[in-house]
């Protein structure tokens, strides 16, 4: 081994035993998740509290992971391109200020450190900051962090506590929300947090593997059961259900509503709200199967009588039946519905160069803790100094060196 590279690993080692030090430890001498605090001061303890995330992600899949990790308390620190950071960030219209909404809406609660990794110094960065984190996230094209000394084998001999999670990401698909990249984003945070459950109990760290394809396969649910059972190929329904009728939405005098009939019981209740109840006994729709099978027929009975009607009145109409529906909704009336506000879906802070932002809020609450208190999408680069001081403890002329050399990049506010 070449004496630098000991060296190095020497460094690295001392490091992370700096940390342990500082932190926390778990059984089999590993590291773990609790911080011993005082029982008093348990009853708002966030579960990811003390937990250190590597995010070397972009675009969407992997940011939104870290995101969900930084709402329960996680510390992120962002890895970005000196001068340019996460695609996103010129991924507009819209922006505010200087900021594109796209970045702004799934990097709150993190720091940003912009290194330049294509730097043998900027690399050497990132393995530090390895040593003294618990998960590693990236979504690099396959191969490409292996060739700078970034991959799970280079990490795991420096730092063998560390999970790492590697995300296959895209590009997000033009139409509506790139739902599979949320898909895998959720599916990279839930591993996550099952990797240090695991890493709490062996002390050891380990690889996680999340793509879209996977993801996209897996939540195909019934319809790829449907193949693979009975190998029914899916046909194209649009808002209807290819089991299930009536299950879409249906066009009104000034929108649209959606109802779904998911049993006989239902369907009755629907034909009386309608007042349509003639079909209730009609031999062609008095089963699921049969209704299915008289589709068109069906659709288009109902289709006329919920024409004759505004959206609000079939709404008041159905409200308490028991039967799912719902209008179809823009986005000014998906944040004024009482509900989402009751949620707290609606999420403020301050951001530093644009003043109040709004993004949307976590999808999940806990009875015994509240979400971390929201703090803005980072600057590229706001938090590269704090770190290097605070997390690997460089000191001044250290920093000034990388700073000098165009290694690492600090943002300056005006």
């Amino acid at each position: 081994m070449p004496s630098e590279t000991h060296a190095m690993l020497a460094t690295l080692a001392r490091v992370a035993a700096l940390r342990r030090t500082c932190l926390f430890s778990g059984r089999g001498g590993g590291r773990g998740l609790w911080t011993g605090r005082p029982q008093s001061d348990m009853n708002n303890i966030k579960p990811l509290e003390g937990v250190k995330i590597l995010d070397l992600t972009r675009i969407l899949a992997g940011p939104f992971a870290t995101m969900n990790l930084g709402d329960l308390g996680a510390e992120v620190i962002k890895v970005e391109r000196p001068g340019v950071g996460d695609d996103t960030r010129t991924w507009g219209p819209p922006f505010v200020g200087t900021e594109s909404t796209y970045y702004l809406s799934v990097n709150r609660n993190k720091k940003s450190i912009a290194v330049n990794i294509k730097d043998p110094k900027g690399v050497k960065i990132i393995k530090e900051l390895a040593a003294v984190c618990d998960v590693f996230v990236e979504n690099y094209v396959p191969g490409k962090l292996s060739a700078m000394g970034l991959g799970y084998e280079d990490i795991d001999k420096i730092a063998p506590h560390i999970i790492y999670c590697s995300i296959t990401d895209g590009e997000p698909v033009r139409p509506g929300v790139a739902m599979t990249d949320l898909a895998t984003g959720l599916y990279a945070y839930g591993a996550i947090m099952a990797g240090l459950i695991q890493k709490y109990k062996t002390g050891k760290g380990l690889f996680i593997d999340c793509n879209l394809l996977s993801s996209q396969v897996a939540c195909l649910s019934h319809i790829a059961a449907n193949y693979l059972i009975v190998r029914k190929e899916a046909k194209r329904w649009g808002t209807a259900h290819g089991s299930i009728v009536p299950y879409q939405a249906f066009k009104t005098k000034d929108g649209y509503i959606v109802v779904g009939a998911g049993n006989n019981q239902q369907f009755a209740t629907v034909c009386k709200i309608l007042d349509l109840p003639e079909l209730i006994d009609d031999s062609k729709y008095k089963t699921n199967h049969l209704r299915v099978q008289n589709r068109k027929e069906l659709i288009k009975i109902l289709s006329e009588r919920f024409e004759e009607e505004l959206t609000s009145k079939w709404l008041h109409l159905f409200e308490g039946s028991g039967v799912p529906y719902g209008p179809i909704n823009n986005m000014k009336n998906v944040f004024a519905e009482p509900q989402v506000l009751h949620n707290s879906l609606i999420m403020e802070m301050e951001h530093p160069t644009v003043g109040k932002i709004s993004v949307p809020g976590p999808a999940v609450r806990y009875s015994k803790f509240k979400m971390s208190e929201a703090r803005p999408p980072p600057l590229l680069g706001q938090h590269t100094m704090h770190i290097l001081k605070e997390v690997l403890r460089y000191d001044d002329g250290a920093i000034g060196e990388l700073l000098s050399a165009g290694v690492v990049a600090q943002h300056e506010t005006h």
